[in-house]
């Protein structure tokens, strides 16, 4: 089943003399569980393509549906509750709030939601537990590693139970063994909870552990390849 139908999608660029066609008439689907990656050159427009997904910027022309919302056709108050209800984020920059706990952190997404706080703490120490970071709820940023860090804005992305999750380069400050730890914690959550992750990635590790690569050059795909049916198919 579909979560997420992307339709003839176009964002264009006019802020010079030469108009700049970032996402070019793209059309994709997801299913609900994927663990995908688009994959491709800086400026090919992947970032692009995870931000309007994201509802962070939008279309030039062609519409974006999850579960049937056309995510493009919503007011600005009914966009900022729809991304806060369905879609989780991890971003390079990992994007913590500095003053909060991992805990807090983790929280925060809950507290917008009006969630009570036994179903807050239940979730936020289950999560923080999952991504490996028991006993570290009360340190703040500062006190974190870089792969810490990340950990905890994975456990914020799935804090609020989104439809899906989209990953902007997450692995990009992270050394080889963090970097490993992360992706096999995502894996595992994308497994135990079916949410789908999206990542847009220039890290060929990423790329071996997604189960589809969606290749983007010049705002076109130019392959989309599942690895599961590919190696059903041998």
């Amino acid at each position: 089943m579909n979560i997420i139908e992307i339709k003839e999608l176009h964002k264009i660029y006019d802020e010079s003399e030469v108009k700049v066609h970032a996402v070019n008439n793209i059309s994709l689907n997801f299913e609900k569980g994927e663990f995908a990656a688009i994959v491709g050159p800086s400026g090919s427009g992947k970032t692009t393509l995870l931000n309007m997904l994201g509802g962070l910027d939008k279309p030039t022309d062609g519409n974006i549906l999850i579960d049937n919302t056309n995510l493009h056709k919503l007011r600005s108050s009914e966009l900022i509750r729809f991304r806060m209800m369905n879609i989780g984020f991890v971003f390079q920059a990992y994007n913590l709030i500095p003053v909060l706990t991992a805990k807090e952190n983790v929280e925060f997404i809950m507290h917008l939601q009006n969630k009570n706080k036994k179903e807050r703490e239940e979730r936020t120490m289950s999560l923080l537990k999952a991504v490996g970071l028991e006993g570290r709820e009360n340190s703040r940023p500062s006190k974190l590693s870089g792969g810490q860090q990340q950990r905890v804005a994975v456990a914020r992305a799935l804090a609020s139970k989104p439809k899906f999750v989209l990953a902007d380069e997450p692995t990009a400050n992270l050394d080889s063994k963090s970097t490993e730890q992360l992706l096999s914690i995502m894996e595992e959550l994308n497994k135990q909870e079916h949410i789908t992750f999206i990542f847009s990635t220039h890290d060929q590790r990423v790329v071996n552990k997604a189960r589809r690569v969606i290749t983007i050059e010049d705002g076109k795909v130019i392959s989309d390849i599942r690895k599961d049916v590919e190696s059903d198919s041998k």
